[in-house]
């Protein structure tokens, strides 16, 4: 659509901003993005910035999460500016963003965990406690899980017979709408592990601790032109 994305100069290295609102593994996401982008040969820089005025030079920007959905909320409220700066760099200037584990989570209208706490809205829906119809299946969720593709998207591009992430949650993002959903996993019922909808992908594992297929997933984003 003319008019929407952000104009580069496919010579100059990217700005790519993890943002720093006290939730993830910061050190971990950092690494995993600066090591996807050199042995892709992109040459992005990794920024990881509290700073709300960061964003504005950003041509991608990840925002991680670990924790409970109000705690990170919170966090995010806590920065001066921060989620004002993130409505308009990514669904005004359609910046692609990565929301990755409560990052992905908060994109929703509402999390349900020790109460309900208003998320970004971004993506219609709730985020609610993982009840597995199986009672031998323990909550958390945590560990290797085989990825189900539900539709086309190029986050996924040339992942092959071997599709499992790295997983660790309590609770889940259960879209209202299902064309949101991109893949799921099964964990007594199907879990939706990642979500897209025009700039924006969210992944409920962990890339970072994804090892070979976390690293293809991050520079696949890093290539993403949405």
């Amino acid at each position: 659509m003319p008019g929407r994305g952000v104009a580069r100069n496919e010579h100059r290295p990217m700005n790519i901003v993890i943002v720093d609102y006290g939730s993830g593994n910061l050190r971990s996401a950092a690494k995993a993005f600066e090591r996807a982008a050199n042995d892709a040969g992109l040459g992005e820089t990794v920024i990881v910035s509290a700073e709300a005025k960061a964003l504005a030079s950003a041509d991608r920007i990840v925002l991680p999460g670990v924790g409970a959905f109000g705690d990170c909320k919170q966090g995010l409220e806590a920065l001066p500016g921060m989620i004002e700066a993130l409505g308009e760099q990514v669904l005004v200037k359609h910046k692609p963003f990565f929301g990755i584990c409560v990052g992905m989570q908060l994109m929703a209208e509402v999390g349900r965990e020790h109460g309900d706490h208003a998320g970004l809205g971004w993506i219609k829906g709730v985020v609610e406690e993982i009840k597995p119809a199986d009672p031998a299946l323990k909550v958390p969720h945590m560990g290797w899980n085989e990825l189900q593709f539900t539709r086309p998207h190029p986050l996924f591009a040339g992942l092959g017979a071997q599709r499992d992430a790295y997983f660790v949650h309590s609770y889940q993002l259960k879209p209202s709408n299902p064309a949101d959903v991109i893949a799921t996993v099964e964990y007594g019922g199907p879990i939706v592990a990642a979500v897209a909808r025009d700039n924006i992908v969210g992944t409920q594992f962990h890339p970072e601790k994804s090892q070979a297929n976390g690293l293809a997933i991050i520079a696949n984003f890093l290539r993403w032109r949405p």
